[in-house]
């Protein structure tokens, strides 16, 4: 391994440290991102049951707050619980707006990576293939320095497309993944609402 990140140039080093920052980011947007963890699958209804024997108090709500990204949103309409519907959809809203900024975290570092992984084999390429016109003298092509400069640009390339597929794929999963919780977070928190204000009734 070592033969080839020697045979491929200093440009090389630039996708290595591409490759380490894209990896790190996959593994904790991959920890980060479970759905257990946005959105516990009784939070919901614990919350109503919080709300419906009238125990929401500062603390129980501080407390749901820091539980999860739901808990947060669900805090938000609690904290609002006895305002008119507008009023506590808007502060739900807003809670949600922050919820989706966080869980949006790190992918457009993600993102960049996939597009500049390419343009960064390419820049290797190119670094390549001055080294391969430098090996010509008048006297004919020196070989070792045509040799390496054929390196260079190939293992550059690859490189370059190796690091960008997969990154790509994964920023596209995260992506999908954070607009799928989001969409079940509002609904979760549309039914709370429905729920504290059909009891006025």
């Amino acid at each position: 391994m070592l033969a080839i990140f020697q045979a491929a140039g200093w440009p090389m080093y630039f996708l290595l440290l591409a490759s380490i920052i894209a990896l790190a980011l996959i593994v904790e947007r991959t920890v980060s991102l479970r759905a257990s963890k946005i959105l516990p699958s009784t939070l919901l209804d614990e919350v109503i049951r919080v709300h419906q024997s009238g125990k929401a108090t500062p603390e129980v709500i501080r407390q749901l707050s820091e539980n999860s990204p739901l808990g947060r949103v669900l805090a938000a309409g609690l904290r609002n619980v006895n305002a008119p519907r507008e009023v506590m959809k808007e502060s739900i809203e807003e809670a949600g707006s922050g919820v989706a900024h966080q869980l949006e975290r790190f992918l457009t570092t993600l993102g960049t990576i996939a597009s500049l992984a390419p343009l960064m084999g390419l820049f290797g390429t190119i670094v390549g293939m001055i080294e391969i016109f430098g090996s010509q003298t008048a006297t004919g092509a020196n070989p070792a320095q045509l040799a390496h400069g054929i390196s260079v640009a190939l293992y550059n390339t690859g490189f370059g497309l190796l690091i960008a597929m997969p990154t790509l794929v994964a920023y596209r999963h995260f992506r999908a993944l954070v607009d799928g919780l989001v969409v079940e977070m509002e609904q979760q928190a549309v039914k709370f609402v429905d729920v504290v204000h059909s009891a006025r009734k």
